[in-house]
């Protein structure tokens, strides 16, 4: 069986991102789970803070690595020896976003292929954005992150908190 690289900036890594790990650990020799460190998006936590939080959460995983990565995936991929990329696929409206990645990623690289997996239905609702907004207005995501995450989410929800209340603070004070 080859090898896989299973690629996101896991900000943070959720319960739908260890389904489609574990269920790709299942298939391949080996998965190296890739922790992008520079998407072109606001995140919550830094790379050392992800890697973290991902290596904790993957632990118990048979035959799965986690690293950071930097540039295009398909170098990544082959730095690493893969011969697939793994994707999650949760809604529809995902498809149309793997699907010109896949291309893409076939028209850089027609050696490595792309491989989806279905999110299974319990984590479909799960994406890092909606953990990220229910954690920072002070939901409670314990069914949505493994627990080290949880504390994590708290703890960055409580001091973006207080840096807001300083914020307030002193705008209200000038």
């Amino acid at each position: 069986m080859p090898k896989a690289v299973y690629p996101a900036s896991f900000d943070p890594i959720h319960y739908g991102h260890l389904d489609i790990i574990r269920r790709a650990a299942a298939i391949f020799d080996e998965v190296i789970v890739g922790v992008y460190d520079r998407p072109l998006k606001h995140l919550l936590f830094d790379v050392t803070e992800r890697l973290a939080l991902v290596r904790e959460a993957v632990a118990a995983i048979p035959r799965v690595s986690v690293t950071a990565y930097g540039g295009l995936t398909v170098d990544f991929a082959r730095e690493n020896g893969a011969q697939v990329i793994v994707r999650g696929l949760r809604v529809v409206s995902d498809f149309e976003l793997e699907w010109r990645m896949a291309l893409t990623n076939k028209q850089l690289a027609p050696d490595l292929e792309m491989i989806c997996l279905m999110t299974s239905r319990e984590y479909a609702f799960l994406s890092a954005s909606t953990v990220r907004e229910v954690a920072l207005l002070g939901g409670d995501v314990s069914g949505m992150v493994p627990p080290r995450t949880a504390q994590a989410l708290a703890a960055k929800a409580a001091a973006l908190s207080g840096d807001r209340q300083r914020e307030t603070t002193v705008s209200l004070t000038d």
